[in-house]
């Protein structure tokens, strides 16, 4: 048969059984984030938070190796090291090796846990070049070591120690053929192990980066309110954050908060959610109940005290806009969307922490009258702007007849001569980006990932697609008519993400705008938002750099002005990986971000060369010019793109 010929023949003999860690090196993402470790880290992390969780840990050590490895020392009872009676091996290499093997299935060791589907410790073996375990329990230190998975030794007995002495240490070195980066971020594990210390009362949280030397630690009595405190900047309500903890009736569950409303512009929440201590950055249902928890309140306040005018309802967006928070949730047996448990999907956690949240709430607006009705009033005049808003533009779209994209989020002002339209690239960026904007003239569309190559269609045929539809809908524009009559938006800006997936999306979108909406272009109202790659952390200042070029000129700066000093550079993998602040900051606010303005000119070379990159009849051509200046591509871009456009 010839190579890569596919068989007609199907029978039980070409069933391929995976065992032991081969599905999770067959397919990674199904198990992890294959952008960067960081996942790999955050799991075994949570194993030893899950220790103390249980009252058996009090110290967590993590270093940060120089060779990119990352260690995990705790004083838990230690991985069991006796033989398993029905696998004929230790507990420690059965968690290790097997898939869905953990003691966290049932409630008689641990009463909370972040580690429930029993294959996070295996996915990091599966993933890593090397990882050594070593254990201290029953008097003896236990040592094994792994490479690719596979055992390099048998789990031995290397020494005695004290009785009392216990724990776990696991280090591990990724493996970089998994990843796009192999490098778990200082800043993103400082920032993950403080939250852990500040959310898990007396638990000290080390933090030591071996090439340098330094060492961070965070212990916590009481922390949420100093937590909060980086979110809000500027004036807030209340003054001190609304700070409480709420014991389901069976004691089987717990809430902790710490809330303020940034008087700050913004949009939408500020915050962080975690379950059993670990991070959900999309949410889920504790999320929901806090919101609507709120919403209640807030409600039976303003009928309470007659604050709210006639035929006015509040709805949940006017409570939690502006809102800055640090929710954390214990339960027994959390569910997750998905192994990485970035969102909570257990219902009951919307009645948990909505009745919590509504009777903390309603408590303390009845209790600080003045500063409640300031609070009321802000949710009202945001419901009256809404409101407006919703007629103006069920006004607008009965005028024109079309129903505006149900995923677009509005801006309140309908001034084209400063409003804008971002495109965002997905549903989790546009989520942040939702949360950087100005609303009062920045609107968010988000797509889903690469549109449509539209470079040889016509416009009826780029209309059969959704997401283009959608865009010409919020411009009010028509592919191809040459009008700009309808036009709801000033400017209209690209915003996608830093690397070459993004850049490949941007291109997709300049040539829609090229070819189907050529008049805008002509215009002058479309651009390109250019987001960092890279932050450098130097001390307190902060820097972004665009790219390699711009981050190796701010580094031989700061070498000379501080050459002693301890330099952080982070890459971020893409927009949802920038919080709320960095993106306005760097991408989204007239007065710091960059935008590249999308021109065309008579001679300039765009159409032939959209035409070679995107042409199905340029294949050949593309090929050929791979073959023979493809090396130009790496830091002679201009150079490779005229060559590419004659």
């Amino acid at each position: 048969m010839p190579k890569g010929a596919l068989s007609a023949r199907y029978d039980s003999a070409d069933i391929q059984v995976l065992t032991g860690l081969e599905p999770v090196r067959k397919r990674p993402g199904m198990y992890t984030d294959t952008r960067s470790p960081q996942h790999l880290a955050q799991e075994v992390i949570d194993n030893a938070v899950d220790e103390a969780l249980a009252g058996h840990a009090s110290r967590i050590l993590v270093t940060l190796h120089d060779d990119g490895g990352v260690s995990v020392r705790d004083d838990g009872r230690g991985m069991p090291v006796d033989q398993h009676p029905e696998h004929q091996c230790s507990g420690v290499e059965l968690i290790l090796t097997t898939l869905h093997a953990g003691g966290k299935f049932s409630d008689r060791h641990y009463r909370f846990s972040g580690g429930l589907n029993g294959v996070g410790v295996s996915v990091v073996n599966g993933l890593s070049l090397h990882l050594e375990v070593t254990v201290w329990r029953g008097g003896g230190v236990y040592h094994m070591r792994y490479s690719n998975g596979e055992k390099d030794s048998e789990l031995e007995r290397i020494e005695d120690c004290g009785a009392r002495a216990t724990g776990t240490l696991l280090r591990f070195l990724p493996d970089p053929s998994y990843f796009d980066t192999a490098q778990v971020g200082l800043a993103w594990l400082s920032h993950l192990l403080r939250a852990k210390a500040v959310l898990c009362p007396g638990l000290e949280v080390t933090l030591l980066e071996e090439e340098s030397g330094e060492r961070q630690r965070w212990r916590y009595r009481d922390g949420l309110a100093d937590y909060l405190a980086e979110f809000v900047v500027g004036a807030a309500l209340p003054a001190a954050p609304l700070v409480g903890h709420h014991a389901a009736e069976d004691g089987q569950a717990y809430v902790d908060w710490a809330l303020q409303w940034t008087l700050e512009s913004g949009d939408e929440s500020l915050g962080e959610s975690y379950v059993n201590l670990v991070p959900t950055s999309e949410g889920g249902t504790h999320v929901s109940g806090l919101r609507t928890g709120l919403l209640e309140a807030m409600r039976e306040y303003c009928e309470l005290r007659k604050l709210l005018p006639r035929g006015l309802k509040l709805k949940a967006e006017d409570i939690s806009t502006n809102l800055a928070y640090v929710l954390s949730v214990r339960i027994p047996e959390p569910l997750f969307n998905g192994q990485t448990k970035h969102r909570l999907a257990t219902r009951s956690c919307i009645a948990l922490v909505g009745n919590a949240m509504r009777d903390a709430l309603a408590l303390w607006l009845n209790q600080h009258t003045e500063e409640g009705d300031q609070l009321a009033a802000l949710a009202v005049e945001r419901a009256q702007t809404r409101r407006r808003l919703s007629r103006s533009s069920a006004l607008k779209r009965q005028r024109s007849g079309v129903t505006l994209p149900g995923k677009l989020a509005d801006c309140v002002s309908s001034d084209i001569s400063t409003s804008e339209l971002f495109l965002v690239e997905g549903d989790s960026a546009g989520g942040s980006a939702r949360q950087a904007r100005d609303r009062d003239f920045q609107a968010i569309l988000p797509l889903r990932g690469k549109i449509l190559n539209t470079w040889e269609m016509d416009a009826a045929g780029a209309m059969k697609s959704r997401e283009i539809h959608d865009i010409a809908l919020a411009l009010g524009v028509a592919p191809g008519s040459g009008e700009l009559d309808g036009l709801r938006y000033g400017r209209v800006c690209v915003l996608a993400d830093a690397d070459s997936d993004g850049r490949h999306i941007a291109t997709l979108l300049c040539a829609l705008f090229v070819r189907h909406f050529r008049q805008l272009v002509n215009a002058g109202r479309v651009f390109v938002a250019m987001p960092p790659l890279f932050r450098i952390d130097m001390r307190n200042e902060a820097h972004y750099a665009l790219d390699e070029s711009e981050r190796d000129d701010i580094l031989a700066r700061l070498h000379e002005r501080s050459p002693k000093a301890k330099i952080h550079v982070q890459r971020f993998k893409g927009l949802g990986e920038m919080n709320p602040a960095q993106l306005r900051e760097t991408t989204m606010l007239p007065s710091s971000r960059r935008l590249i303005q999308l021109t065309v000119e008579a001679e300039d070379g765009t159409d032939p060369m959209l035409d070679r990159l995107l042409g199905a009849k340029r294949a050949t051509d593309r090929r050929h010019w791979l073959e023979h200046s493809g090396h130009l591509a790496e830091g002679a871009q201009t150079q490779w793109l005229e060559e590419l456009a004659q």
